[in-house]
């Protein structure tokens, strides 16, 4: 099974990228895994809300697969400990050939987005900026990954 992050916009803040890229590294070692970057849109000033989350959807649809298992990092998705994180992400990958996360734009996803989800998570009821999102992501990525092989990074 491959695991894909879908990103709109690039990761800006040169310490996060490189957080980001460290768990992506780490994360490689236990299953495929790459992240794909959606340009920002440009011109946004002129676009409303809807339009842009609209545009941006497009252009997330295309990346996406129809056996695809979509996930959608949503502040309204479940919540879950890293444990818990760990069976869920375990029993999905069983079912999957390709588990696709989407971290969206600043106003969300569109609807055809949300239809073509299969799960919302949520990584806290607090707002982070998308870029700390990634961050975090990708950490609770790499550690489900070392609670499903019962490595020591995860303590109880």
């Amino acid at each position: 099974m491959k695991t894909i992050l879908i990103l709109v916009g690039k990761t800006n803040d040169k310490h996060f990228a490189a957080g980001i890229s460290e768990y992506a590294s780490r994360i490689s070692h236990y299953m495929p895994f790459d992240i794909v970057t959606i340009p920002e849109l440009k011109n946004t000033k002129s676009l409303s809300e809807e339009q842009q989350k609209t545009m941006e959807g497009e252009l997330i649809m295309k990346q996406l697969q129809v056996s695809d298992t979509v996930v959608l990092l949503d502040e309204h998705g479940k919540e879950m400990r890293s444990v818990e994180y760990a069976s869920w992400l375990q029993r999905t990958a069983n079912n999957a050939r390709r588990l696709v996360f989407i971290i969206g734009g600043p106003y969300g996803f569109s609807p055809s987005v949300y239809q073509r989800a299969n799960d919302k998570i949520s990584l806290s009821r607090m707002t982070f900026s998308h870029q700390m999102v990634r961050l975090i992501f990708t950490e609770q990525l790499y550690r489900a990954c070392t609670i499903i092989k019962n490595e020591p990074y995860h303590h109880e």
